[in-house]
């Protein structure tokens, strides 16, 4: 039995997983499900529907800049299973929001006015939710899991994710609205009853805080009251220093930083095709909602799939060995991608094709396995940079490492969100946009370089061979 088969029958582990994959799940659920609604069924030009799934994006990644270093530092202070299940308990919240949201839209009422912002609202909402949750999902693992089982646990968490995302835009694409609505409702609950199950993890150490919003001498670590609930304004600002903060502590060492600036381009990229996906179905290959939906599973299915492969590949070693070559490989299913996206001939109808006959279309299987490659490849790229987050720094302080990676992943996202923003209010095809996704891949690659020239150096440094520096020139 494998290290990862073992792991799924540990009561220190499945529960989590489950968690993890319905938050997941109800996510990409609703946001799939609203973004489609919208762009197939209230607007019609690719324009407007590329703003509107620009703006979707963009909202859903805010509060990760907002509030990740809020996040990180309650999830290295408080006890982490309690907080997911007072962030589960929050989601019954937003997803019933939600669901009268879709109710309005799918009825006609207030659509432009009422429906659509507060469907945006709870899209920012959900992010909240998961900005809470993200740091823990990955900072729990060295608590419960032993040395030997992070990255196969990493891995696993990884590709429960993206079966998740995979089953959630199935269902948005190939459900109807009025279900969707319902599902996100029901999903909700299940996933706060899982998350009553995961083990507790109390903080690991009582150190001094640098933070401003901690009381910073108190007896004791579980105790120290967050005094941003009085002070909304100063808590903006503290936000600000702390996430400064949080960022630039992780500049020291070389291997968690290049690892979180890769992370960033990998996401950046992936949030560009996520914008791009629906108005090219629609525009540019005359395909339904569902292909639509169908792209998104594929780009999920390949991150899954690269998620499991490179664990094999790296025998249980924390390396970024394969990730310059990974996302080179990437980059080259990225342009595999545009040429045939732009050789795509529409059907002579001119209607919009359901996925059943879509998919007998002569280019429909080419464009599908390059896509498939593209998210395969970045799944092998972006794991083993998890990894190195939770293993490279101090046992008590992978909560906030990885609330330091969101902030600088939610940053390139939101610069890349706008870009696509910006690239579609000047005109240009969103099948041409593909080209700068592509053109991102160098840098990504170049970035996967260093960071594996320095996981040499430290090793070398670790047997007396070479001395690094203590910080980043």
């Amino acid at each position: 039995m494998t290290t990862s088969t073992r792991l799924l029958h540990r009561k220190r582990f499945l529960p989590l997983m489950i968690t993890q994959f319905f938050n997941a799940f109800n996510d990409n659920l609703y946001k799939t499900a609203v973004v489609l609604f919208v762009v197939y069924s209230v607007y019609n030009d690719e324009r407007q529907e590329t703003l509107f799934s620009g703006l979707a994006s963009v909202l859903f990644i805010v509060p990760f800049v907002l509030l990740s270093a809020l996040a990180g530092q309650l999830a290295d202070t408080r006890d982490k299973a309690r907080i997911i299940r007072i962030v589960k308990l929050c989601e019954i919240g937003w997803a019933s929001l939600g669901a009268l949201g879709l109710f309005m839209a799918w009825q006609g009422i207030a659509v432009h006015t009422v429906a659509i912002p507060l469907l945006l609202f709870v899209v920012f909402l959900a992010a909240v939710q998961s900005t809470f949750l993200g740091p823990i999902k990955y900072a729990i693992l060295p608590q419960h899991l032993k040395k030997e089982e992070v990255l196969p646990g990493t891995g696993l968490i990884e590709a429960g994710t993206y079966i998740a995302i995979l089953s959630g835009t199935i269902l948005a694409g190939f459900v109807s609205v009025e279900a969707a609505l319902v599902l996100v409702i029901i999903t909700a609950f299940v996933g706060y009853f899982s998350a009553t199950f995961v083990p507790d993890a109390p903080p690991q150490s009582e150190y001094e805080m640098h933070y401003p919003l901690l009381e910073p001498y108190a007896d004791k670590v579980e105790s120290r009251p967050l005094r941003w609930l009085g002070y909304p304004f100063v808590a903006f600002a503290d936000q600000v220093v702390m996430s400064w903060k949080l960022v630039r502590d992780t500049m020291h060492n070389r291997e968690i930083w290049l690892s979180i600036v890769a992370i960033s381009f990998f996401w950046t990229i992936g949030a560009v095709l996520f914008i791009m996906f629906p108005p090219l179905a629609k525009n540019q290959l005359l395909a339904s909602k569902e292909v639509a939906s169908l792209f998104l599973v594929i780009f999920s299915v390949g991150i899954a799939i690269g998620s499991v492969s490179i664990n094999a590949l790296l025998k249980g070693k924390v390396s970024a060995r394969y990730s310059p070559m990974s996302v080179v490989v990437m980059g080259g299913f990225l342009i595999a991608f545009y040429l045939v996206s732009k050789a795509w001939i529409p059907n002579e109808s001119g209607e919009l094709l359901p996925v059943q006959l879509w998919i007998l279309e002569p280019l429909a299987i080419p464009l599908s396995l390059t896509l498939l490659g593209i998210a395969t490849a970045g799944g092998m790229f972006v794991v083993p940079l998890y990894a190195f987050l939770t293993t490279r720094c101090a046992h008590d302080a992978a909560s906030r490492t990885i609330a330091a990676n969101n902030i600088v992943n939610s940053l390139a996202m939101v610069a890349g969100s706008v870009l696509a923003i910006v690239l579609a209010s000047v005109g240009i095809p969103v099948v041409d946009q593909l080209l700068f996704a592509g053109a991102m891949t160098v840098v990504a690659a170049w970035l996967g370089y260093l960071l594996y020239r320095a996981e040499k150096d430290a090793a070398a440094a670790s047997l007396g061979e070479i001395e690094l520096p203590e910080k980043l020139p």
